[in-house]
């Protein structure tokens, strides 16, 4: 039977749901997620399967006018991902107004030779007129080949969405085993998942404002993980907020930390988190390469 693959890039404003999409077409997580904007950091490839196809979906920061050098990391590696898809998947978050990122978004992927998809998300806290305004106003903007209608977190319009990307994919090899989700390194994976927790569980500012770094993943003989990671905050202020009170906030990120990559891993896991102040982190060039983004000026 003839085999199929392609690359589909997911881009849209921060907080649009492109990893929740990404996970829904997957089938299970790849992606962390949270309420907050700008979670996603670097670009991270989930494969979705389909029969005998293979759709390959690049996962990427949300665009937005970039200010510190990290910001600007992100969104390059959004840009450049464009460059080996077949078709381009444009999330926009229906419940919310158009604006100044969502015209950033139409900017960047306009005159682009790629197909082009308007993916209008969240379409279950959205009245229908709401969505037929917005969907006529998008398409009148881009030429977009089709528009889906979809919810992200509740997998509404998701399966027609993934049978036409399937239909796309040209001929040949897979790049990935079939049982094989994600391009993460588990290092990788398991840093992102410290990291999601630093979303759910701080306020304000707080978590743009830290990083993860797996220094040690080994399997002990038991067969069980054992992950060493330092959280990088700026100042100690900052660590005293991720530490809390007689150390139960950094307990309770462990905790939600370790059981959901046991349940990705599929086995048990020993978790140990430290959190070192280290100013200006996200000017030092082995940061930036251990969250797999290029080095800008």
């Amino acid at each position: 039977m003839t085999h199929r693959c392609g690359f589909v890039a997911v881009v849209g404003a921060p907080n649009a749901g492109k990893s929740t999409i990404v996970n829904a077409l997957v089938g299970q997580k790849v992606a962390i997620v949270s309420p907050k904007a700008q979670t996603t950091r670097t670009r991270l490839m989930g494969v979705a399967m389909d029969g005998e196809t293979q759709i390959v979906l690049i996962d990427t920061p949300g665009i937005f006018a970039p200010t510190r050098r990290l910001d600007r990391a992100m969104v390059a590696a959004a840009w450049n991902s464009l460059d080996q898809a077949e078709a381009i998947l444009v999330m926009i978050d229906a419940a919310a107004k158009l604006g100044e990122r969502a015209e950033r978004v139409l900017q960047g992927i306009e005159g682009r030779p790629e197909k082009k998809f308007l993916v209008l998300n969240k379409v279950d806290l959205t009245r229908k007129d709401k969505l037929l305004t917005i969907a006529t106003t998008l398409n009148e903007r881009v030429a977009f080949d089709e528009t889906f209608f979809v919810s992200a977190s509740t997998g509404d319009g998701v399966p027609e969405l993934k049978a036409t990307l399937a239909k796309l994919m040209p001929e040949g090899h897979w790049h990935f085993p079939e049982d094989e989700v994600s391009d993460a390194p588990e290092r990788m994976l398991a840093a992102e998942i410290t990291r999601e927790q630093l979303f759910r569980q701080l306020h304000e500012e707080l978590p743009y404002q830290s990083t993860v770094e797996t220094e040690k993943f080994t399997t002990r003989p038991d067969g069980s993980a054992e992950i060493h990671q330092q959280i990088l905050v700026a100042r100690d202020n900052q660590r005293a907020i991720i530490l809390g009170h007689k150390g139960e906030r950094i307990k309770e990120i462990g905790s939600k930390a370790r059981a959901e990559l046991a349940e990705l891993l599929g086995r048990p896991v020993h978790l140990f988190l430290h959190v070192k102040v280290k100013a200006n982190w996200d000017e030092d060039r082995s940061v930036y390469r251990d969250m797999g983004l290029d080095w800008v000026e």
